[in-house]
């Protein structure tokens, strides 16, 4: 059996709740095709939502951010926090205006996130980060110095409270526009990496390494 999140009544998902997920793997694996996430919360009743890169760790997800940051302030004293991570998977055009929809994956985590001291722990994350966004970059580029260290800031959300809605399949239109003579579909979208363009003040000697070269997400 697969392992389940406890749902919540904060993460149960209401409308088209056919669509939900509350699968640890199914929604990890949502998290982790992910490079952007969007970090909700409020300040004096002001809300924000910022988007930043982040990474899972197990069964945390570490994000930061610059240390005077107002989401790094605000988080750090406790304010509670909605993280949420969104695939596109294509667009689905109907016969109806109304019925046109999105095949999508989606996230949303909530809790409190921890200010990361732990010098060894914001390493890991900030490798973490580094293979995320390309694996085997961490070994080949410099890595952060005590001064860079100490200038980024990083928040860790345990997730503990965390559902995923997804729609997938095709055109689901009223049965009496069936017989429109409207094109209907789903229009496939995928991220594509393009050739890698080589700095102009890096040395024309060093090879462009395979995983920059054969880049594929």
């Amino acid at each position: 059996m697969p392992e389940l999140f406890p749902v919540s009544d904060r993460t149960r998902v209401v409308r088209e709740a056919n669509r939900a997920v509350y699968e640890r793997d199914a929604i990890y694996k949502i998290l982790d095709e992910g490079f952007i996430c969007h970090v909700g919360f409020a300040v004096e009743g002001q809300p924000f939502v910022i988007p930043t890169m982040f990474a899972r760790v197990g069964d945390d997800l570490y994000f930061h951010g610059s240390a005077a940051s107002r989401m790094i302030r605000g988080l750090s004293s406790g304010l509670p926090v909605c993280i949420t991570v969104t695939r596109i998977d294509g667009l689905v055009l109907a016969r109806s205006v109304f019925n046109h929809s999105m095949n999508y994956r989606s996230v949303v985590a909530l809790g409190q996130a921890i200010l990361i001291d732990d010098p060894v722990e914001k390493r890991r994350a900030l490798q973490a980060f580094t293979e995320k966004l390309i694996p085997g970059r961490w070994n080949d580029a410099r890595q952060p110095n005590e001064k860079e260290l100490k200038a980024t800031s990083i928040l860790k959300l345990p997730l503990t409270e965390v559902s995923a809605k997804v729609r997938t399949g095709g055109v689901e239109d009223d049965a009496e526009d069936y017989a429109l003579p409207v094109w209907a579909g789903i229009i496939p979208l995928r991220l594509v990496a393009d050739t890698p363009v080589r700095d102009e003040r890096c040395d024309a000697s060093i090879a462009t390494p395979a995983y920059a070269a054969d880049f594929t997400r």
